[in-house]
């Protein structure tokens, strides 16, 4: 790893290590399908009360967008977390997204549009987290292998000091988490999609 990338992981355990009993310790944990949540509900449930945040207009389809959300909430019914876990969905407005993206149809999966759509997922997951008083928020996109984790704490960072709400680091992929996720999947039979859910990734 090159001396200036920062090892977001590291970043989180340094943070949840210096957690204040008192603290407000309230998240919103912006989610974007039941299979990655596994692992993040799993790890964050030993420090926070939890709001999963679904809020993904980026999903191509009201079919496939309904098939996640479900898919979420039976998992959170079914966890042992469940006492410490709240649910909110976001309205579906997928015209925001291709409003938001308009003139990056093309670009590369992992570029500029992926960014795009990083932000405004994060920033109203940020103004979720203020409307009902959450201190931190984060995503549950770290813990993907196909997603830029270091852009996504980066565009969570600008937000948190626009927002003025507290932004968690997190590199969820690490430490085994994408292969905890994979055994969760199993273990409560998740549906899990083969793409990210917008029109252009597929």
């Amino acid at each position: 790893m090159p001396e200036n990338r920062i090892n977001y992981q590291k970043e989180l355990d340094k943070l949840l290590l210096n957690l204040s009993d008192n603290e407000n310790c309230d998240i919103m944990l912006h989610a974007c399908c039941a299979p990655c949540s596994s692992y993040c509900i799993e790890y964050l449930s030993g420090y926070f009360n939890i709001t999963v945040f679904f809020y993904n207009p980026n999903i191509s389809s009201d079919a496939e967008y309904v098939k996640r959300a479900c898919e979420l909430k039976r998992l959170i019914n079914e966890s042992v977390y469940k006492n410490k876990v709240t649910y909110i969905e976001a309205d579906y407005e997928p015209d925001e997204f291709y409003s938001a993206v308009k003139g990056y149809e093309t670009c590369p999966e992992g570029g500029d549009r992926c960014f795009i759509c990083y932000e405004q997922r994060l920033r109203k997951t940020a103004k979720e987290a203020v409307k009902n008083n959450c201190r931190y928020f984060c995503s549950t996109l770290t813990i993907s292998p196909l997603k830029n984790a270091e852009k996504i704490n980066e565009i969570g960072k600008k937000i948190a000091q626009e927002e003025n709400v507290v932004w968690l680091p997190s590199d969820f992929k690490k430490k085994n988490g994408y292969k905890r996720s994979i055994e969760l999947s199993k273990e409560h039979n998740l549906y899990r999609q083969n793409y990210c859910g917008c029109i252009y990734s597929m």
